[in-house]
């Protein structure tokens, strides 16, 4: 008999039947492993008062924990504590408690905490801050934040709405649904995408300060950081920071706020709304979903019922193009780009389709290693979605069942509320790194996710025109969680590097050699001795590859290498108007190794002419260094690191003709 139906059963006739009748006296609690479905008097007096109760399960493994937590997000308790708080619903707990009967747990009713849960819900809208977690921005400060990095990075950022909440639909206040795309505007051509989605579970702060800091350190890394600039210039990242707005200011109130805050069908306890993540329309409907409208899982009157649901399945498919069939059997090309993450809270997981049955998708393989690759960042226990009990109407599963795409969801840390200090100096960090692995490998996901890693790729900052470095990298094969089961053993069979032109656009590959003068290990220390013959004066992109033993190569890891000499004089002239600027080199800059820089400005006698050095970082230029006396005659001298400078010569007093000698 299929699990669900003799879960359904078994709890109807017994615990149901149970509160049916009048107890003559109060019946005990049942005790720990003794698998008793029998329902308590109290039990059964609080499900009369409480549709929605917390219950408290008392677990023994490891691997009760991941499956538990995979099919109900948690509200308290943690695999130390041995035991899970779950808000679930009657039928859910019936069902927990028969399963509990099987494998040795004690299923029962937290009473304060259900009583604290129910009071959370009736909690008043949220402000624009949210007490006690200082760290975490509102929906609000979000928004702000996203137009406050497009106004930054103009030609990297852009902010947009796809589509209204529910309740601005209806006219009700509410909240445009933004995305945040990232990407340099200048470079042209195809570019695979990465989409973040966060949030879509209210209660869960940390995943859209996730993405928000995630989209922030693209930005302020880029034109420093050589791999965050080659993936900004070359592909996509969209981020929808808050998927349920609505749903998200019941949560900045301190409430445990899951749903949507459709309040067309009300509820006694208050819990109206759908679960967006049971409401898309791949498999909607076929398992682990409530059709009870006050249960935290319910799943809407329809599939896509939701104005919420319908805006991000839109917009999923306008970032992916669909590359597989119709049939569940049929596989998407292993060349497919993209990758679609799906962020929660609670449970340190990292999760792939499918999450409504057992059976491996058709490029499960490829998705597992890709998922174990992201879990070696987090730390996360890596696993296929299903859980004690099917889930249906997902996220994921939609993005890879309607297109193919490798698709994700990651459950961050440790709880709904996580604290700013776990959140800050763990969470953060983790997971960060587990994003920017996604974005690496986003042009072909089911291949680059099983290669090999180049790391520790180094190389001087700075070389003579026409003289020769040394460039060196690790190439290894064992970045891999293997908490739940092994990945392939795959040896390193060759690496090479590619100057300013990477693979993917046609460029030459040179090969680099073996350390100890043979590919044969998992991991390999190779170099190169490069020549700068031939390439012009000015900062270089190098990147770097390894491939393994089944011919699969691994993504590219970059760094800047600037060509050219680190000394001599400049001499600029221009000419500015009263209160105007001037800019040397013209207003693109120069590439600098590194070093002392020094300017003298001379100005016609009887001005007042300023001086400013400035950098550019992403594409914004920040001022650096300045000159600002009373007199014609100004001078910088600054220690420069590497990067792109510029001159600014302002007229603070008076107009005319200068001359800026700038010496390296």
């Amino acid at each position: 008999m299929h699990k669900g139906l003799s879960v359904s059963l078994l709890s109807a006739a017994l615990l149901l039947a149970s509160c049916s009748q009048t107890p003559t006296a109060p019946q005990a609690s049942p005790a720990p492993g003794t698998g008793t479905l029998v329902a308590t008097a109290d039990e059964c007096s609080t499900f009369q008062q409480y549709p929605v109760v917390v219950s408290r399960i008392d677990f023994k493994t490891q691997r009760d924990w991941l499956d538990i937590v995979k099919t109900f997000e948690p509200v308290g308790g943690s695999p130390e504590d041995g035991y899970v708080l779950l808000d679930v619903g009657q039928a859910d707990f019936e069902r927990l408690r028969v399963t509990g009967m099987t494998r040795g747990w004690t299923v029962k009713i937290d009473r304060a905490q259900t009583e604290r849960h129910s009071a959370s819900l009736k909690a008043p809208l949220g402000a624009l801050s949210i007490s006690g977690y200082s760290c975490y921005r509102t929906v609000e400060e979000t928004y702000a934040s996203a137009q406050n990095l497009v106004t930054q990075y103009p030609n990297l950022a852009s902010w947009s709405s796809f589509g209204s909440s529910w309740l601005k639909s209806k006219g009700r206040g509410g909240y445009d649904m933004n995305v945040l795309k990232l990407t340099n505007r200048s470079t042209t051509g195809t570019k695979p995408r990465l989409l973040i989605t966060a949030s879509i579970h209210a209660r869960e702060y940390t995943p859209a300060e996730l993405a928000t800091r995630f989209a922030e350190y693209l930005l302020a890394n880029y034109g420093k950081d050589a791999d965050v600039t080659w993936m900004l210039d070359t592909q996509e990242v969209w981020l929808v920071l808050q998927s349920n707005p609505d749903g998200r200011k019941k949560a900045e109130a301190g409430a445990s706020w899951r749903k949507n805050v459709n309040d067309t069908q009300p509820c006694s306890n208050g819990l109206y709304g759908v679960d967006l993540n049971r409401n898309f329309n791949y498999a909607w409907g076929t398992g682990g979903s409530s059709a009870d409208p006050c249960n935290e899982t319910y799943k809407g009157t329809a599939a896509a019922s939701e104005i919420e649901t319908q805006n991000l399945q839109t917009l999923i498919k306008a970032a992916f193009a669909d590359n597989r069939g119709p049939a569940r059997t049929d596989a998407a090309p292993a060349s497919t780009p993209g990758v679609y993450v799906d962020v929660h809270s609670y449970s340190k997981l990292v999760l792939w389709p499918w999450g409504d049955t057992t059976t491996v998708t058709p490029n499960g393989a490829a998705l597992q290693s890709l998922g174990r690759k992201l879990a070696y960042f987090n730390g996360y226990t890596p696993e296929q979605a299903v859980g004690l009990y099917p889930t249906s109407g997902t996220t994921d599963d939609f993005a890879y069942g309607e297109l193919g795409v490798a698709s994700y969801t990651i459950e961050l840390g440790t709880a709904f509320f996580e604290p700013c200090s776990t959140f800050t100096g763990t969470t953060l960090p983790q997971n960060q790194a587990a994003l920017l692995y996604a974005l690496r490998v986003a042009r072909a996901p089911y291949q680059l996710g099983s290669g090999p890693d180049s790391v520790s790729v180094s190389a001087p900052a700075s070389v003579a025109t026409g003289a020769s470095f040394t460039l060196s990298a690790s190439a290894t094969n064992t970045r891999f969680n293997t908490s739940n089961g092994a990945e392939p053993t795959r040896t390193i069979t060759g690496a090479e590097y590619f100057i300013d032109t990477p693979p993917w656009a046609g460029g030459t590959a040179r090969a680099m050699t073996a350390a100890d003068g043979t590919f044969n290990a998992a991991t390999e220390s190779v170099q190169a001795s490069v020549s700068t013959t031939g390439l012009s004066a000015g900062k270089h992109t190098v990147y770097v590859r390894a491939r393994n033993n089944s011919g699969t190569y691994g993504p590219v890891s970059a760094l800047f290498v600037t060509v050219g000499t680190t000394t001599g004089t400049t001499t600029y002239t221009g000419t500015v108007a009263a209160s105007g600027n001037s800019y040397q080199p013209s207003t693109t800059g120069f590439t600098y190794a590194g070093g002392t820089l020094k300017g003298n400005l001379s100005g016609p006698t009887g001005t007042d002419f300023d001086l400013y050095l400035q950098k550019l970082s992403g594409s914004t230029w920040s001022q650096v260094a300045a000159s600002e006396g009373s007199t014609s005659t100004e001078a910088i001298t600054y220690a420069a690191a590497s990067g792109t400078y510029r001159w600014r010569v302002y007229a603070y007093s008076g107009s005319g003709s200068y001359s800026l000698t700038e010496t390296k």
